[in-house]
């Protein structure tokens, strides 16, 4: 199975490599203008001038060929830097609000951890492992407790982990 990895700044640097890969390609097409389009004959009978004819149409049509494919990798640039620019704006709002939840999560726990111990919702931290320490507390109404070694004691647990729901 194949993983994708992808991150703003990846994508932002494929469209500029992209976008560099198009200038040359336009300067490649630019240079064989000229010899492509424009084929003299070879002699002044009719069998040359046909076949500079032929090679001149194919030297045009190449042209056409070309600057629909500049236009459309133009477009793949442009909606490859448009979706980087989406990407990394969904990014930017997926943090702020995973740092709002933490922030929230932390403020609601705060007094319990103080007075008790122990937070109020969450899981708690797994134990040392090779060690065979048992796991830490988990929250008392919402959590589990960390994870042990197996043949060894659980930890505290909250009210829905007492009742076996799993969170």
């Amino acid at each position: 199975m194949s993983f994708v990895v992808a991150t703003p700044e990846l994508v932002a640097a494929a469209a500029t490599e992209l976008a560099g890969i198009e200038s040359m390609i336009g300067a490649a097409n630019a240079a064989a203008m000229a010899p492509t389009t424009s084929v003299m004959a070879a002699a002044a009978d009719e069998v040359s001038m046909a076949i500079a004819a032929l090679f001149g149409a194919h030297g045009e049509a190449y042209q056409a060929v070309s600057a629909q494919a500049a236009a459309f990798h133009a477009q793949f640039v442009a909606g490859l830097d448009r979706a980087g620019s989406a990407y990394a704006g969904a990014e930017a709002l997926n943090a702020s609000a995973q740092s709002i939840e933490q922030d929230v999560l932390a403020v609601i726990n705060a007094p319990t951890g103080l007075l008790l111990g122990r937070p109020l919702i969450g899981n708690g931290a797994d134990g040392a492992p090779g060690t065979g320490a048992s796991g830490g507390d988990g929250g008392f109404l919402w959590g589990s407790g960390g994870l042990v070694v197996p043949g060894r004691l659980g930890r505290l647990v909250g009210l829905v982990g007492l009742v076996g729901l799993r969170g």
